[in-house]
């Protein structure tokens, strides 16, 4: 059963209400020194990790300790609950206790291993090169003491979101310290909640073939919690070819208390498909932009491309039939593309964007504005794939149909180089979109000018199948000020005379000082 429609609350556009993560993230930062952020991150995400798995190991065992002693160093007790097992030599007590020995780094190293020794969904996660000699040990020792001060105190009960909260925001923050390279392993907050919001994935299978960091995971966990819904409603399932970046995945998740399916390996989905027969209900995904070495030379046959064989040297097409592969019979999917894929008739690209648009499985087209992403200025959109526009259950026949959305003109600047959408705005491309499904509760669809539209497939093969929402939704509407056209030229004609006026004025008088002066 769907959870009744809620407004979200009101947030900042990070969407945070705790308040010290950025100054935390600022202290951890000044211990940093010289260390590049690629590296450092691992450092502070691995701490932050390890302090969040005793914390709720703690919480635990005083509990079995109140309740019932004898059971308090049963491991069993504590993985029925869905807590890791936290050997004593490894519980943070332990640690913050010897924060200013030489050895914290062999100690934090064998705290690590000592957990994966006794988890199995661990192995092979945790970073475990603390001891390395070029790493400042009084610096670690500083952020034992920096990330013990996250105030968990009386409110166990909040320790998870707290800690997640604050790894989330790390996340981020490294992100943007790395640039680039920090667009491999994180999508920008905002980005992903446009997706979950007109997704809504209250139940059923959420998938991501390229799931980085697993943010598309964590928020979709929080919708379902933000809507009432039971988070044992929805199976995470991921892939992930970096294995320094599935590693974070993982312990976002565990950090989260979120239990998923993710799978490494090195090929990457394309070539080892390690979740052949999955079809999800929901499918979110932020594929890298316009990949050329994807191999796609080794793939031309494969029962994936039902609409087309993908060019060698892009994986746009690649990427948006391997997830229609893996939709369900009533699925969504919600991607991230460059814009040039839209409207690209390279390499046969055109082609497949019109046999997809005949087949009817392209749903909803947004334009983002520029300057979300940490790892590139190129403009992205969002491609809304669906196995079957006419559900039932109350919903809009959509057969024949595509929602064009232009939010190229949102967002704010949140420093002078990136930004981001508020609340009002995600909620605003959400809500057309609903509306424009016929969900019940959603309000009445109608096309705004310059944002919205939903075109025919008709009008889409009158513009050659290029799928731009800014040559269907048109110019916004300018608002009447009851001035008449005639009156408002002649007044701008006497304003702009005036104005040439004065300009030949000022230039005479700059021209008659420079001469004074023997210029």
């Amino acid at each position: 059963m769907k959870p009744q429609r809620k407004n979200r609350r009101g947030e900042t556009p990070q969407g945070s209400a705790l308040g010290f993560e950025a100054e935390l993230f600022k202290a951890a930062d000044k211990l940093r020194g010289n260390m590049e952020p690629s590296d450092y991150k691992h450092v502070v995400l691995g701490l932050i990790f390890l302090k969040y798995i005793s914390d709720a190991f703690e919480t635990k065992h005083r509990s079995l300790l109140a309740e019932a002693p004898e059971a308090a160093e049963d491991r069993d007790e504590y993985l029925a609950d869905n807590v890791f097992w936290v050997p004593k030599e490894a519980r943070w007590s332990q640690l913050q206790a010897n924060a200013r020995l030489p050895s914290i780094g062999s100690l934090i190293d064998d705290a690590m291993r000592a957990i994966e020794k006794e988890n199995e969904a661990l192995k092979g996660v945790l970073p475990k090169d603390y001891a390395r000699p070029a790493l400042n040990k009084v610096m670690l020792g500083e952020l034992i003491d920096l990330i013990s001060g996250i105030a968990i105190g009386e409110a166990e009960a909040r320790s998870k979101d707290i800690l997640g909260r604050v790894y989330e925001y790390f996340l981020s923050e490294f992100a943007g310290a790395e640039g680039k390279r920090g667009g491999e392993f994180y999508t920008p907050r905002c980005v992903v909640r446009v997706l979950v919001e007109m997704l809504e994935p209250y139940s059923g299978r959420v998938y991501d073939p390229c799931c980085g960091s697993g943010g598309m995971f964590v928020q979709s966990e929080k919708f379902v919690e933000e809507h009432g819904g039971r988070i044992g409603d929805i199976a995470i399932y991921g892939q992930e070819s970096n294995y320094t970046t599935w590693r974070l995945c993982k312990m976002n998740l565990a950090v989260r208390g979120i239990d998923a399916d993710i799978r490494w390996n090195n090929e990457g989905s394309f070539h080892k498909d390690e979740l052949r027969d999955l079809k999800a209900d929901y499918i979110l995904a932020n594929p890298p932009f316009n990949i050329s070495d994807w191999g796609g030379e080794r793939l031309r046959e494969d029962a994936r491309w039902k609409f087309g064989v993908p060019p060698v040297g892009n994986a746009n097409y690649a990427w948006l039939q391997h997830i229609y592969h893996h939709l369900a019979p009533n699925g969504t999917a919600g991607v991230v593309l460059a814009n040039g894929s839209m409207s690209s008739q390279q390499s046969g690209e055109g082609e497949i964007r019109k046999a997809m648009l005949e087949a009817d499985v392209v749903d909803c087209m947004v334009a983002l504005p520029g300057q979300l992403f940490y790892s590139t200025q190129i403009p992205a959109c969002l491609w809304f794939l669906a196995r079957n526009k006419n559900p039932g259950k109350g919903w809009r026949d959509r057969r024949g149909q595509v929602l064009f959305i232009d939010a190229r003109k949102l967002g704010v600047l949140v420093d002078r180089t990136r930004r981001e959408l508020t609340d009002e705005e995600i909620q605003k491309i959400a809500d057309t979109y609903h509306a424009w499904r016929g969900e019940p509760g959603a309000g009445e669809y109608t096309d705004v000018a310059g944002f919205c539209k939903s075109a025919t497939l008709e009008e889409i093969r009158k513009h050659g199948y290029v799928l731009t929402p800014g040559r269907y939704v048109g110019a916004a509407e300018q608002e009447d000020d009851g001035e008449p056209f005639e009156e408002k030229m002649a007044r701008l004609a006497a304003q702009w005379r005036e104005q040439r006026a004065e300009a030949a004025r000022l230039d005479a008088a700059i021209e008659a000082n420079l001469k004074t002066l023997g210029f």
